[in-house]
C-alpha cells in the first residue's frame, strides 16, 4: 500500500518529463514572442482544465493558506515560463536547457533550506552522475559562448531557481486536485500577462496556432496534470532525479525535428541519465526496505 503513490507519482513524472522535452521546438516553431506564447499557454490550458473540472465536479473549496500558496506558485510558474522561452530566444535549445536543469540541484537545497526534507547524502552521487549526463548530452562549450548567449544563459537560471520554487508551493497543497491547481495557476497567468501582451501582434498561420494549442491542451492542461499529481506523491528528491528525463528526451526532439544528429558524447550522456535514474530508483527502493527488514527481523527477535 505505502508503495503506491510512489509508483504512480514516478509514471506520471516520466510521462510529464517526456513531454516537457518537446516544449522548446513548439516554442520555436510558433514564431511568437514569449509573452504571447505564455498568454495563450495559460489561457487555453487553463479553460481546458477548468472544462475538465466542471465535468468531473472535482472542485474543492479553498482556504487562505492554500490560496497563498496558489499564487506563490502561479506567479513561480508564469515567470519560469518566460524566462526559459526568453532563453531560447539568446541561445541553443539545447544549452538552455542544461542551463534549466540545474533546478534539481536547487529544488534539494530549497527543500533542506526550508526544511521539508533532509538531504540524503546516498542519492547525491546519482544526481551528480545525472548533471554529468546533461553537461555531456547538451553539448556546452564545444563552439563557446558570446555575450547574447550568455544573455540565455542567466535566463535559464533564473527559470530553473523559480521551478524550484513552484515546486515547493505544490507540494503545499496536497489537499487539492492536481488539475485545479494547474487550472489557477494558469487563470493567474493570463491576468498577469494579458495587459502586458496585448501589444503584441497575434499568431496568424496554421503552424503557429497548431504550435500554440498544443502547448496549451497537451503541454499544460494534460502535462501539469500529471507533473502536479506526481508533486503531491514523490519526495523532492526523486522529483529531482526523475526531471532529468528532459533534456534527454529534448536532444532526441532535436534530433528528429531539425535533424540535429548527437554526437558520441552527447549519446554517452543520454547513457549516464538513464543509468543515474535506474540507479537513484533502485537507492531508493532499498532505502525504502531497510526499515521494513529491520522490523521484520526485530519481531522475529521479540518471538
Amino acid at each position: 500500500m505505502n508503495d503506491h503513490p510512489i509508483r504512480s507519482g514516478t509514471w506520471r513524472m516520466l510521462a510529464a518529463m517526456a513531454l516537457s522535452g518537446t516544449i522548446g521546438a513548439l516554442v520555436v516553431e510558433s514564431g511568437q514572442p514569449p509573452l504571447v506564447v505564455v498568454l495563450f499557454r495559460c489561457a487555453i490550458g487553463g479553460a481546458a482544465l477548468l472544462a475538465w473540472l466542471a465535468w468531473t465536479r472535482g472542485w474543492r473549496p479553498l482556504t487562505w493558506r492554500a490560496i497563498a500558496w496558489l499564487l506563490l506558485g502561479g506567479a513561480a510558474l508564469v515567470a519560469n515560463w518566460l524566462c526559459l522561452f526568453s532563453a531560447y530566444r539568446f541561445t541553443p535549445i539545447s544549452v538552455a536547457t542544461v542551463v534549466y536543469h540545474t533546478q534539481p540541484f536547487m529544488l534539494l537545497l530549497l527543500a533542506a533550506a526550508l526544511g521539508t526534507e533532509r538531504l540524503d547524502g546516498r542519492r547525491l552521487p546519482w544526481l551528480a552522475l545525472a548533471m554529468a549526463g546533461v553537461l555531456l548530452s547538451s553539448g556546452l562549450g564545444a563552439d563557446g559562448l558570446d555575450g547574447a548567449s550568455w544573455s540565455g544563459v542567466a535566463l535559464a537560471a533564473a527559470a530553473a531557481a523559480l521551478y524550484a520554487v513552484a515546486t515547493i508551493a505544490t507540494q503545499k497543497l496536497q489537499h487539492l486536485p492536481s488539475a485545479q491547481i494547474a487550472a489557477l495557476q494558469m487563470g493567474l497567468g493570463v491576468v498577469l500577462l494579458a495587459p502586458v501582451a496585448w501589444p503584441f501582434t497575434w499568431p496568424a498561420g496554421a503552424v503557429a496556432l497548431g504550435a500554440l494549442a498544443t502547448l496549451g491542451l497537451v503541454h499544460t492542461a494534460f502535462m501539469y496534470t500529471l507533473m502536479y499529481a506526481a508533486f503531491q506523491r514523490l519526495p523532492a528528491s526523486s522529483l529531482a532525479m526523475l526531471s532529468f528525463v528532459y533534456p534527454a528526451v529534448a536532444l532526441l526532439v532535436d534530433l528528429a525535428w531539425f535533424g540535429a544528429w548527437p554526437q558520441p558524447l552527447q549519446w554517452l550522456g543520454m547513457g549516464l541519465i538513464l543509468a543515474a535514474v535506474l540507479a537513484h530508483k533502485r537507492a531508493g527502493a532499498a532505502a525504502a526496505a531497510a526499515p521494513r527488514a529491520a522490523a521484520s527481523t526485530g519481531i522475529g527477535r521479540a518471538a
